[in-house]
C-alpha cells in the first residue's frame, strides 16, 4: 500500500510542477491557447489536491510520521500558501486575458494598460510567490526538517 500511495502522490506532484512550467511559460509571453490552457488547470487541480489527499493518506500509512510532525504541518501551510498565491495569479491573468480580447475587438493590438498588466504586475509577484512556494514545498518533501 505505501508503494502505491508514495507514487500516486509523486505522480500528482509532478502534475502540480507541470502545471507551474506551463503558467511560467504563459507568463514568459508564450502564446495561450485554449487546449494549453485546460492541461494547465487540470494538472493544477489534479496535483493539488492529489498531493494533498495522498500526502495525507501516506502520513497516516506510516508509522514512524504522524500528521503533526512539523515538516508535514509546514507543507499542509504552504500547500495552502500556494493555492492562494496561484489563485491570485491566475485572477490577474484572467483579468487582463479578458482585456487583452476587449481591446482586440477594437482593433487595438498593444495598449499600456495591457503592458502592465503582462509585465511586472501584482499577478507576476503572485506567480513568482506560487513557484518559491513550489520550490519549498520539494525541499520540505526531500529533506523532512525535523522528521
Amino acid at each position: 500500500m505505501y508503494h502505491a500511495l508514495l507514487f500516486f502522490h509523486v505522480l500528482t506532484a509532478f502534475f502540480l510542477a507541470t502545471a507551474a512550467l506551463i503558467y511560467s511559460a504563459f507568463v514568459l509571453g508564450s502564446p495561450v491557447n485554449r487546449a494549453t490552457r485546460l492541461v494547465a488547470e487540470i494538472f493544477w487541480g489534479v496535483g493539488g489536491l492529489g498531493t494533498l489527499v495522498f500526502g495525507v493518506w501516506l502520513a497516516l500509512n506510516r508509522p514512524q510520521y504522524e500528521i503533526f510532525d512539523g515538516w508535514i504541518i509546514a507543507a499542509l501551510v504552504l500547500w495552502a500558501i500556494g493555492g492562494y498565491t496561484g489563485q491570485k495569479a491566475g485572477e490577474g491573468y484572467a483579468a487582463g486575458g479578458q482585456r487583452a480580447a476587449e481591446l482586440t475587438a477594437q482593433g487595438t493590438t498593444s495598449s499600456p494598460e495591457l503592458a502592465e498588466t503582462f509585465g511586472a504586475s501584482r499577478a507576476f509577484w503572485f506567480h513568482i510567490a506560487t513557484l518559491l512556494v513550489v520550490l519549498l514545498i520539494v525541499i520540505d518533501m526531500i529533506w523532512k526538517p525535523g522528521a
